[in-house]
């Protein structure tokens, strides 16, 4: 039987319940998206990074606390060596019921070796980022990937019966000319496809603002050509969805910049090393590797946990303009997608 929380210990001042974790196994990846990371990256000391028995152990505070979903992320969590460990451990809670969901966002390149293990595990669907359908377009986006190892991946998985949600970053100049290729290759395969705005955030080496497409601008567009229906169906997460008449198919959209989606926030990240943080948009940051390996006791960890919710701020603060962004990036680095 898992530990009783203190009462309402993943809510915040504000009244909302704290239900799902992003944890970030790792920083590396073996792309280098051209929106995420620099092309020449310097990753972290692997002694800095939490092993895989403390992001069990987090993890599993945290779902005793009260989070029912919980999101493996990296960098690339599939490059992580013992990621399959994790997943195997963390399945228990699925058994018990504590856990509704273990899920993971990926690039999709190590898919296709992983997706029947990961099936094994409990894991029912995966988000596979996918900003393009042409090869050489995937190639100078990622500065070293090959689309058909994705497509490869997305496969597998589907084979294993995993249910696939296709993530795509809107980039000004590029996306709205894709965009319909995107949604007939997503709704003819049964996948959802989400796309998201690109945020001023992270050392890549390029300005981001002039990446940056509204996403009102990208319904709009879409919209000109295939007639949305308006829905209430959500995922857990902060996707606003709806469906393309024709194709009966859904589209989400994830708006941090352009509509902040702050008054239901029921998430979290935390970082490879053990940061945790409550809001993107802030510079809030507690530091959970100290009481991870300070004490073999959880209550420290929790209480540390309990407090970090308690200030959880309102809202996010992002401003698009060239002086905004430094001061974000600071510590996103290593909190993955």
């Amino acid at each position: 039987m898992r530990p009783s929380p203190a009462p309402c210990a993943m809510a915040d001042l504000f009244g909302r319940r704290i239900t799902y974790l992003r944890l970030s196994v790792t920083d590396r990846c073996d792309l280098r998206c051209v929106y995420c990371m620099a092309e020449d990256m310097t990753f972290l000391p692997r002694d800095q990074v939490l092993s895989i028995e403390e992001l069990d152990r987090l993890a599993s505070a945290f779902i005793a606390m009260g989070v029912t979903k919980l999101r493996l992320t990296g960098g690339e969590p599939l490059v992580r060596k013992g990621i399959l460990d994790l997943f195997a451990g963390l399945s228990r809670h699925l058994s018990c019921g504590a856990l509704k969901e273990l899920t993971l966002t990926t690039n999709g390149t190590q898919l296709a070796r992983h997706a029947q293990a990961l099936a094994q595990c409990g894991v029912k669907r995966v988000n596979v980022s996918l900003d393009t359908l042409d090869a050489a377009r995937f190639r100078a986006l990622t500065r070293r990937g090959t689309l058909g190892q994705v497509m490869e991946g997305i496969g597998a998985a589907q084979e294993a019966g995993l249910k696939v949600k296709l993530n795509a970053v809107a980039l000004a100049g590029s996306t709205e000319h894709e965009v319909f290729d995107l949604i007939a290759f997503a709704h003819g395969r049964g996948m959802d496809l989400t796309f998201i705005e690109t945020m001023p955030l992270g050392d890549v080496g390029v300005d981001r603002i002039d990446q940056y497409l509204p996403l009102d601008r990208l319904r709009a567009h879409i919209a000109a050509r295939l007639p949305l229906l308006e829905t209430s169906e959500r995922t857990g997460g902060p996707a606003r969805y709806v469906r393309v008449a024709q194709t009966g198919g859904r589209i989400g959209f994830i708006t941090p910049m352009s509509h902040s989606f702050c008054e239901s926030c029921n998430r979290v990240r935390v970082s490879a090393t053990g940061v945790l943080h409550t809001c993107l948009g802030q510079e809030d940051a507690c530091d959970l590797k100290a009481p991870l390996r300070a004490s073999p006791d959880d209550g420290p960890l929790q209480a540390a946990i309990a407090g970090a919710i308690r200030a959880k701020p309102r809202g996010h603060d992002f401003v698009i303009d060239r002086g905004g962004a430094p001061a974000l990036a600071r510590h996103m680095s290593a909190l993955g997608g």
